[in-house]
């Protein structure tokens, strides 16, 4: 589906970035991962995917810094000639009730999960453009538009994913590069794991498939539209949530 491509996936040494790093590089990209602080989960990963037939290299860098996401992408070019993907992963949350919300809660959260993404995006955009071809991948959520209490800097980060994506692809369309969003769920990943803890198998009750999603569910979805098979998408936040925003009960 991607094989020979270059990608690059911001957030990679855990949850759904990790997922996403495996997937593409067992499909046949050459992935560059870009990690923060954890040196060596980053080496576990890459030694994982080379176990499995895959490449992946592990890149530290700090996506909300916007001249250390150009470097990220100039190294790579120096190496390789194009880059052909773009997963943008990397996010936290900071949960925490308005009234109470500090500043830093809310700056860190947006900083993070939408200037980040605006970061990347921006540094692999000229390259993109330039070559006539590529596909970027944004993880949002279903909290965009269906956040629960104590999310509203959550929320409006994913929110901002959301029409990041679509404006940036009409952008980008006539240079035929594509821009998608995936929105998980409720997903099996350390980010997730506070709110699990307070509701327990509850959750799974609001879920019509009864379950909660593994990364690997996710990572596939972003490996498709990252791949020429989703040729003609773009402009689409694609939710995988088990059908958990249907609503209902």
């Amino acid at each position: 589906m991607v094989e020979g491509k270059i990608a690059i996936v911001t957030g990679g040494s855990r949850g759904i970035g990790r997922a996403c790093v495996l997937d593409l590089a067992r499909h046949g990209a050459e992935v560059w991962f870009v990690y923060q602080t954890s040196r060596e989960a980053a080496e576990k990963l890459a030694a994982e995917a080379a176990e499995q037939g895959g490449t992946a290299h592990p890149v530290q860098a700090d996506v909300r810094d916007l001249d250390r996401a150009q470097q990220v992408v100039d190294g790579i070019l120096a190496g390789r000639s194009r880059i052909d993907i773009l997963v943008n992963s990397a996010g936290i949350v900071r949960d925490g009730l308005l009234g109470t919300m500090t500043p830093e809660q809310w700056a860190e959260v947006i900083a993070t999960n939408l200037t980040g993404t605006f970061n990347f995006c921006r540094a692999v955009a000229q390259q993109m453009i330039s070559q006539r071809g590529g596909s970027i991948v944004n993880l949002s959520s279903t909290a965009a538009e269906f956040s629960s209490r104590g999310q509203v800097n959550y929320a409006a980060s994913k929110g901002g994913i959301n029409g990041l994506t679509r404006a940036m692809a009409k952008e980008m369309a006539p240079r035929r590069v594509r821009v998608n969003a995936v929105a998980p769920g409720m997903i099996d990943t350390d980010m997730s794991a506070a709110v699990r803890g307070l509701v327990g198998d509850k959750i799974k009750d609001l879920i019509p498939l009864r379950r909660i999603g593994a990364p690997e569910e996710v990572a596939k979805v972003v490996t498709f539209l990252a791949s020429d098979a989703a040729s003609y998408i773009t402009g689409q936040v694609i939710r995988v949530d088990g059908g958990l925003s249907l609503g209902g009960y």
